[in-house]
């Protein structure tokens, strides 16, 4: 293969140095900013130094397709011939092609049906810096491909970034490949910081920069933007520009709306895309770039059971790319849509795809490749073992994999697909239900959600039905074709074989991909759904959904600080679909649980966590009622049981006896009662059914159970109930104050010397003295010495008040007595 003269760009004069370096270390690392020709010329020209074919991995269909574009042109030739490529769908290839454009996925598919990848020479793994999911699948599985059947293979993998040590670690043999560099041709670009106005939508800001750049340079105007909404809503905002093509550039347009934005215009342009154009792509004629700051991104919500696409702000790596378009051809400038000082708080690096992504395709790769845990391959980043079990649970709910996380026949021929686990399963089991076409027709509207901006998706499918878009229409002809190969069914048996569910409903297949999702109104007139997985919902206003009791929900998202999720995407259903599409999910058990305060047993059947039908049960399990009483006490405490004086006056001796004399004396706050429930209320929680029982225990019988003994004996003598004072009075001690208290009259503690005291004498009594009218004159836990310092004073103020009484200025020489002078007298 001959090369043609080839464009002026950074990169052909590093050409020779790249070949020769890979041809003699057989790995490499080229790192070279976007716009350098590295997609394009650095292909060209290892086709020519080998005799083999050289297959180059982009992370982004429509990067694919650019690039081969791209090449073919510079040799002068339609795409398929010496240049060809092959997307999901679409491949234009010959036997005369040389250099082969591949999504990273479709590649690992290949290497999974071919390890040896048969007439390949040289892999190029392009924009490795963009941490796509598929592309640091395919580094590890190459990599391990390499190290066994492919020692001859050369692996080159090119980055934007500077950051490639561990990629050079990664590739090398005994030692780090060599990385080579390329300076771009860049020109200084200015920068401006432009903050949204107060309530101002993100699409409104961006509009308002993009006009700033038109005024304020010449040339195209290249916008990021994090997804196909905004930038539609966006081109409806600049719609009214005089003289000035608005153009958009995102994975989902068509080939020859993709194709007018990377070429050159009549007029000036606005182009508005997606990450597209940060580094896979270049737009030719950008002088000026305005940056929304956000990208999309996957994610997935675990605890909730939601993963889709979030909009995070991006990374200073990101804004840097993007900044730089603007200075290819000459000097630039950027509008950034952020505050100065917001710019410092970026992250450093986008997160890689694998640690933030649902990792059930990548579980599902990996099984395939007989490494379920993904143990013994090389990676960039590790897979977090997290992501990577909950992926093989629902590999393993599919049928997928078994439980030792091996491959299952269905597992591959669910991988034949090429699509999610979840929507592959819809493809082929729903096709048994309604129909190969009928069933394509939905997964293609399930995996790609700007096909239809509808909420209800019967609407959105109906609507394409009748447009019939090509890029729709396409896949539907594939994914038929390819269930009917895959499940063994002709055409005419696809078209016998559709059973009673409606043709247009996609219900049935939205539940069959995502059983979880199923979902229930959660109240009457409620907009407030349950899905299966436990997660609550809401369906927004204008849905065009009605008043459905039931959704199978295609798309939920939640944003950050609200409860519940939004519904995206649904399909209105009924129980019996639920029941059918979800048999895995039903359940029926008998169900004894505490709640508001009583026992309640039912007979209960569920759909996960949405409940179907429930009925008392009569006779429930003694266990079952046993668990529920312990539950009720542990959650309510124990004020479910009745406490009276006794009971109280026990429970506050024993923890007087803990207090002051430690074990064997037990503890009986509330935490070491709860915990110990069986060991002094377990005869009664046996026979226990509802509340009204635990309010009937003896709690005084109860609390002996966990007296010690033979410690028990002396119970009465470490810590009596009530003590005998000089009057002859039995009078009760307070033993919930520290140190306990006796609260008696003056005069019946005369002839006391000193103060009682308990537990062996180790602890005081606390003397609460009262008058004759039970008001308090004194407390003391030291009567000898109240005898002498504070009873005069007392004494005195008792005399004025209480004339008829005797208050003798030596109470310890005088007998006690209840009541008056006379009293005193007489004893």
């Amino acid at each position: 293969m001959e090369l043609p003269e080839l464009p002026d760009l950074p990169v052909r004069e590093a050409l020779d140095r790249i070949v020769a370096t890979l041809a003699r270390h057989e790995t490499a690392v080229l790192v070279a900013p976007p716009g350098t020709g590295k997609t394009t010329l650095v292909p060209l020209a290892l086709a020519a130094a080998t005799p083999g074919r050289v297959v180059v991995a982009e992370p982004r269909r429509l990067a694919t397709r650019a690039a081969a574009a791209r090449m073919a042109a510079l040799l002068g030739e339609t795409v398929g011939r010496t240049v060809g490529y092959s997307v999901r769908g679409d491949r234009r290839v010959s036997a005369d092609t040389r250099i082969e454009v591949v999504t990273s996925g479709l590649l690992v598919r290949r290497l999974q049906s071919d390890p040896e990848l048969a007439g390949v020479d040289v892999v190029v793994l392009d924009e490795c810096h963009e941490r796509h999911l598929d592309a640091d699948l395919l580094l590890a599985l190459l990599l391990d491909a390499r190290a066994g059947l492919l020692p001859d293979l050369r692996v080159l993998a090119t980055s934007a970034t500077v950051a490639t040590d561990r990629l050079a670690t990664l590739l090398g043999n005994d030692g780090p490949a060599p990385v080579l560099e390329v300076q771009a041709r860049a020109y200084p670009v200015d920068l401006t910081y432009l903050p949204a106005l107060p309530r101002e939508r993100t699409e409104a800001q961006v509009a308002r920069a993009t006009r700033a750049a038109l005024d304020g340079t010449p040339g195209d105007v290249l916008v990021f933007l994090p997804g196909a909404a905004e930038i539609r809503r966006t081109a409806q905002l600049l719609s009214d520009l005089p003289d000035i093509d608005v153009l958009a550039l995102h994975g989902r347009l068509t080939a020859a709306g993709q194709d007018a934005a990377l070429r050159p215009g009549p007029r000036r342009r606005v182009v508005l895309s997606t990450a597209v154009a940060e580094s896979s792509l270049t737009v030719p004629g950008v002088r000026a770039v305005v940056d929304s700051g956000l990208a999309r991104v996957p994610r997935i919500d675990r605890a909730r059971g939601m993963s889709g696409l979030a909009t995070v702000r991006v990374s200073a790596a990101v804004a840097e790319q993007r900044a730089g378009r603007a200075g290819r051809q000459g000097p630039g400038r950027a509008w950034r849509c952020w505050p100065e000082h917001e710019h410092s708080t970026l992250p450093a690096y986008p997160d890689p795809e694998i640690r933030t992504a649902d990792l059930t395709r990548l579980a599902l790769e990996l099984a395939c490749w007989g490494t379920p845990d993904g143990h013994g391959l090389a990676w960039w980043d590790d897979p977090p073992p997290g992501g990577l079990a909950a992926g093989r649970e629902v590999l393993r709910a599919l049928g997928a994999v078994d439980d030792s996380g091996a491959v299952t026949d269905r597992g591959r021929r669910l991988s034949r697909v090429g699509l999610h686990p979840r929507l592959a399963r819809a493809l082929l089991d729903g096709a048994n239900e309604v129909g190969a076409r009928t069933a394509a027709e939905v997964v293609t509207l399930l995996d790609d959600g700007t096909l239809t901006p509808a909420i209800d998706l019967v609407v959105g499918l109906r609507t394409l039905r009748r447009d019939r878009p090509d890029r729709w229409r396409r896949e539907v002809e594939r994914l038929t074709r390819l269930a009917g190969e895959i499940n063994g069914q002709t055409r005419a048996e696809d078209r016998s074989s559709g059973k009673a569910a409606k043709p247009d409903d996609p219900a049935l297949i939205i539940a069959l991909a995502h059983p979880e999702r199923l979902a229930r109104r959660r109240t009457a007139g409620s907009a407030s759904y349950l899905m299966a997985n436990g997660t609550a919902v809401t369906l927004p206003p204008g849905s065009g959904l009605g008043d459905a009791e039931w959704l199978a929900v295609a798309v939920a998202t939640r944003d950050p600080g609200r409860v519940e999720g939004r519904i995206r995407a649904a399909a209105v259903a009924d129980e019996q679909l639920a029941r059918e599409a979800a048999p895995n999910l039903c359940t029926r058990a008998d169900e004894v649980v505490w709640i508001d305060g009583e026992v309640v047993a039912r007979r209960i059947e569920r759909l996960g966590a949405i409940t179907l039908s429930e009925r008392p049960l009569r006779d429930p399990d003694p266990q079952l009622l046993s668990a529920a009483i312990h539950s009720g006490l542990q959650s309510t405490g124990l004020g479910l049981l009745h406490w009276n004086s006794d009971s109280t006056d026990l429970r506050n001796r024993l923890d007087f006896l803990h207090r002051t004399l430690g074990a064997p004396w037990p503890r009986v706050d509330d935490e070491a009662l709860l915990a110990a429930l069986d060991a002094w209320l377990g005869p009664e929680l046996a026979t226990a059914r509802r509340r009204a029982d635990l309010e009937r225990i003896d709690t005084v019988q109860a609390l002996r159970r966990l007296l010690p003994w033979p410690e028990a004996a002396r119970l009465d003598e470490l810590a009596p109930d009530r003590i005998q004072v000089p009057s002859g009075s039995n009078l009760r001690l307070d033993y919930a104050a520290d140190p306990p208290v006796l609260a008696v009259k003056v005069q019946e503690v005369f002839g006391w010397t000193d103060t009682p005291r308990l537990a062996d004498g180790r602890a005081p009594i606390l003397l609460h003295l009262l008058s004759p009218a039970q008001r308090p004159v004194a407390v003391t836990a030291d009567l000898a010495s109240f005898w002498q310092t504070g009873w005069p004073q007392v004494r005195a103020d008792l005399r004025g008040r209480y004339p008829k009484h005797s208050w003798p200025e030596d109470p310890t020489t005088v007998t006690a007595h209840r009541g008056t002078a006379r009293n005193a007298r007489r004893a």
